[in-house]
């Protein structure tokens, strides 16, 4: 049996009370794409929905923490200011109950099930039109994502599968977590221009359709 992980790490781009002064008149970086991915936490939430599994996402924008990265690259120019005890809290609260909540999710489903897609949500400003597939791991991660990919269809939208080679921290560190060869990686990378121009689509009729090859491609 195959079960679903569905992380988001740039989910919004929130800042908590305590970190705003430190973001004043910064505030129009911290809301565009810099700060966050567009429309990606959407998507997550509709893939959670229809797979039925939980959804495990950032809190906080990634101009305070970048939950895809260690170490100093956790840091933006502006959180690196923030005194380094400060800083160490702050990935504590964040990064490592990030980290903690996959890992209870992992460790259940090693336990239950042949196989695990972890599917990472992502938007980027890509070439307008444009959903990438990229997989890494175990080789069901590969034949998901063509699959997906291939139904996908339309002359407006470019809907491709390729392997993960340019792996973030997050998925290296994702792929450590591997049980027995257990575990494959999906990265779903969908271009900004539908959530912030609907171009060449409506975000909501390409995110049903993501949904839906996601969905048959699972069955």
């Amino acid at each position: 049996m195959t079960s679903f992980l569905i992380t988001c790490c740039n989910a919004t781009c929130a800042i908590p009370e305590a970190q705003r002064e430190l973001f004043k008149g910064s505030e129009d970086l911290v809301t565009s794409p810099e700060g966050w991915e567009p429309g990606a936490l959407n998507l997550a939430q509709g893939l959670a929905m229809k797979l039925s599994t939980p959804l495990v996402h950032g809190d906080v924008s990634r101009l305070l923490i970048d939950l895809e990265e260690i170490g100093d690259k956790q840091w933006s120019n502006i959180s690196m200011k923030i005194p380094e005890p400060s800083r160490s809290r702050l990935g504590d609260r964040h990064n490592r109950k990030f980290r903690h909540a996959i890992d209870v999710k992992l460790a259940a489903d090693f336990k239950r099930n042949h196989t695990i897609i972890h599917l990472d949500i992502h938007t980027l400003p890509i070439a307008d039109g444009r959903i990438v597939f990229e997989y890494a791991g175990d080789p069901l991660a590969e034949n998901f994502a063509t699959t997906a990919a291939k139904l996908i269809t339309g002359v407006e939208v470019v809907s491709t599968s390729t392997p993960l080679d340019n792996q973030s921290e997050f998925i290296k560190w994702m792929l450590k977590k591997d049980e027995g060869g257990k575990l494959g990686i999906v990265r779903i990378s969908v271009s900004q221009s539908f959530f912030l121009k609907s171009i060449p689509l409506r975000w909501e009729t390409i995110k049903k359709d993501i949904i839906k090859a996601v969905s048959n491609a699972a069955a």
